[in-house]
């Protein structure tokens, strides 16, 4: 499997929970933070990035994620996609592995 089919599975997680969040609770900027934060991601598998530029977009993600859950306490957004920034990037490194 490729690497970029974990970067896509995580970006469309990004990306419906940032919808989710404006739809629920009309939070403008959800939906401005997770276009905001998929754009690099989207512009590496696209224009043909390195792994390695991914995985550091994933790891930015996951340290703003982490600050975020442990400054609020709240699992939803922060904690969630902490978890989902490092299982994505677990996943990049074992694909990438050989």
């Amino acid at each position: 499997m490729n690497w970029h089919v974990w970067i896509w599975s995580y970006l469309v997680l990004l990306l419906v929970g940032g919808l989710i969040g404006f739809l629920k609770a009309g939070s403008k900027a959800s939906l401005i933070a997770s276009v905001a934060f998929a754009i690099p991601l989207v512009l590496t598998v696209v224009l043909g990035g390195s792994v390695a530029m991914g995985l550091g977009f994933l790891a930015a993600h996951f340290v703003y994620f982490a600050v975020r859950y442990v400054r609020t306490k709240k699992f939803m957004p922060g904690g969630l996609l902490a978890i989902a920034s490092a299982a994505a990037a677990a996943a990049v490194v074992l694909t990438t592995r050989h």
